[in-house]
């Protein structure tokens, strides 16, 4: 099968040809049918993997700290062999996909050969011919639903939970920064939730977009 991978060390995209994963206990294992290319989540990793080390450094300031630990705690050769790896490693992109499962495993009984599934996880809903996926991060898709429509999923399951943790309650006023495509369902949810929503974003196509889903552009009192 095919699959979308990026070497982090030169920052070079390639689609080879790769082994179908493996299906261990818990998985399930899916044929891809559509997977979502994230445009912040995806071009934040590809352009950091293509910028030099000085580069990599300032963008990731969190992995400069933990070479910096890794370093206190194990010495130097160590830390270098550790860097080395991630850097020569392939990393696979993706992260959100839909597809039919092929064959699972999961605990639960709960899915089989040719079910119609959405699936999520860094590392898991790849873009790939074939993915295996914790059951967990696996959902069927109703029968209304179009797999190109299915691939969207974890997208809206990271906006509710975050509307969740923030527990906004009837009537309130709620400001969402940053109005991208999680924005947007933001917005949408916690209008379902009986919310006054008010957005802000640098971009002004964006900003009519909720504007045209109900978003107020009325100043808060």
């Amino acid at each position: 099968m095919k699959q979308v991978v990026q070497n982090y060390k030169t920052g070079e995209l390639s689609v080879p040809e790769v082994p179908s994963p493996a299906l261990p206990s818990g998985f399930v294992l899916v044929r891809n049918h559509f997977s979502l290319i994230s445009a912040g989540t995806e071009r934040s990793t590809v352009s950091t993997a293509q910028a030099s080390m000085l580069g990599k450094a300032r963008q990731r300031p969190d992995l400069v700290r933990q070479v910096l630990d890794t370093l206190k705690k194990e010495g130097l050769t160590e830390t270098l062999k550790r860097v080395r790896t991630k850097l020569e490693t392939l990393k696979e992109l993706g992260y959100s996909s839909a597809g039919e499962v092929l064959a699972s495993l999961d605990t639960r009984g709960a899915f089989k050969r040719g079910d119609r599934v959405a699936c999520g996880g860094g590392g898991y809903a790849s873009h790939a011919g074939i993915v295996s996926v914790p059951q967990n991060l696996v959902v069927k898709v109703p029968e209304a639903v179009g797999l190109d429509a299915a691939a969207f999923t974890t997208l809206g399951a990271i906006a509710l939970q975050g509307v969740r943790q923030a527990a906004p309650r009837l009537g309130e006023l709620v400001c969402v920064i940053g109005l991208g495509l999680l924005g947007q369902i933001t917005v949408q949810l916690l209008r379902a939730n009986g919310c006054q929503v008010f957005g802000v974003d640098t971009a002004e196509s964006m900003v009519q977009l909720a504007l045209n889903s109900g978003v107020s552009n009325r100043p808060v009192a």
